[in-house]
């Protein structure tokens, strides 16, 4: 069996699931490394893979995206990030198209040396890589190394053509539909973007590989071979462009352990005093938005008397630990997976994580989005009857309840048949199917 590296951003949302692509990858019989920065090693030993501490770019978020430590201008970004979010849609899009120019390629030779070097330590058959992490597609291109590619949200992230743009939506639910100018300034951004990093792609490829054939356009660089999608298969979604592979694996999610004594007792005290509990979590860097929790925990708890609330608050714990009691727990993290095992809703912010963990589990959410692939998935969860989407700048406290409400009376019956199609699949078909997919390849040593 091969040897696989496979090779993380240090984001947590992303490097969890690929670990557990990792750890899959290795019960099938494949020798696995997991290249990540060093923060994130336990994920490793969780997977029971080697470790290659490998960091990708300058930025990082090992869980809660404030708490996590950076220099001083990355954590400026995160805050300006945070504030455009405030503003809207397009507002927060736009504030992510303006930081991708500053740190999507910015250490492209440290990156390829680094692989350059681990490559003659490791001598791996072939590689894995996050789709968003294209300093390493690129080094890997220009090395004549065979990768697969692992895209780890909405799929539209694999663009389908050339009127596709990385940081355009793909689709818009109901309630966050922009005008027709913000969506063309958007376009503009994301079209400027898409020539920028096409010709520093080209430069940086005829200087250090300029044999090998162009990378092409930068947003689309991704593996010749096969594209792995920890989401479904939805009918709808973009055509494949022509080539690989496109493995969907309906979820990434490892198998829930027991939840534990404490949060056993914890969900007893909750049932006790509501019949139904909702989990409310807005992801890693999104748990930062404490007014949108605020808003949601208290419309919950004012206009719900038998409704019970988990709060994942992240760095903002402290900030809402009024909101605590009988019927709302608030903690900065929680175990999500094992949670929605026994939980009858969340509250998330569109996150693919959430979203298909959600599919798997059978638990219906209303989705909030903000920014990045958020809204296409969100437009997924209204599509497939799996979720009611509002957005979060615009809640009244009466919007959640009654979301919630809807979820229950018309969302609810269908959710046993799509948990049935997402877990019919998961990591080990997944691993299987890209093992047999990318074969016995043995990169230029």
């Amino acid at each position: 069996m091969p040897r696989v590296v496979v090779v993380s951003p240090p984001f947590i949302s992303h490097a969890r699931p690929l670990s557990v692509l990792a750890g899959a990858l290795r019960r099938r019989g494949a020798d696995v490394y997991f290249g990540c920065a060093p923060a994130f090693e336990h994920l490793a030993r969780e997977a029971r893979v080697g470790f290659e501490p490998l960091s990708v770019t300058r930025n990082a978020n090992t869980g809660v995206a404030e708490a996590t430590v950076q220099d001083a201008r990355e954590a400026a970004r995160l805050a300006e990030f945070l504030d455009a979010t405030r503003e809207g849609a397009v507002p927060a899009l736009l504030a992510q198209a303006r930081h991708r120019r500053a740190d999507l390629l910015a250490d492209p030779d440290g990156v390829l040396d680094a692989l350059r070097s681990a490559h003659r330590r490791l001598r791996p058959d072939w590689y894995v890589v996050d789709q968003l992490s294209y300093p390493v597609t690129l080094a890997l291109h220009c090395l004549g190394l065979p990768y697969a590619t692992f895209c780890p949200g909405h799929p539209s992230y694999v663009l389908s053509g050339p009127d596709a743009y990385f940081g355009v939506p793909h689709a818009w639910p109901d309630a966050l539909r922009p005008d027709p100018e913000r969506l063309a300034e958007l376009r503009a951004a994301a079209r400027e973007n898409d020539e920028a990093f096409t010709a520093l792609f080209a430069a940086f490829a005829r200087r250090h590989a300029p044999s090998r054939p162009a990378p092409g356009r930068a947003f689309a660089l991704s593996s010749p071979h096969a594209v792995v999608h920890a989401y479904p298969a939805f009918p709808w979604l973009p055509a494949a462009a022509p080539g690989p592979v496109r493995l969907f694996a309906g979820h990434m999610a490892a198998v829930a352990g027991p939840l534990g004594a404490e949060w056993d007792a914890r969900l007893k005290t909750l049932r006790s005093s509501g019949e139904r509990v909702v989990l409310v979590a807005l992801g890693t860097f999104l748990s930062a938005r404490d007014d949108v929790l605020r808003t949601v925990v208290r419309g919950i708890l004012d206009g719900m008397a038998d409704v019970s609330v988990v709060v994942a608050a992240g760095g903002r714990t402290a900030a809402l630990a009024d909101l605590a009691g009988a019927r709302a727990v608030v903690v900065p993290s929680v175990p999500q997976r094992a949670l929605l095992e026994q939980v009858d809703a969340m509250v998330h912010h569109g996150g693919g994580n959430s979203f298909t963990e959600c599919l798997r589990a059978g638990v219906p959410a209303v989705v909030l989005p903000f920014s990045s692939d958020q809204f296409s998935v969100a437009r997924d969860a209204e599509r497939a009857g799996a979720g009611v989407v509002l957005d979060p700048n615009a809640l009244s406290p009466g919007d959640v309840p009654a979301a919630l409400g809807t979820l229950w009376r018309s969302v609810s019956p269908s959710m046993p048949g799509l948990a049935a199609t997402v877990r019919g699949r998961g990591p080990g078909w997944a691993a299987g199917e890209l093992l047999d997919a990318m074969g016995p390849r043995k990169p230029a040593r």
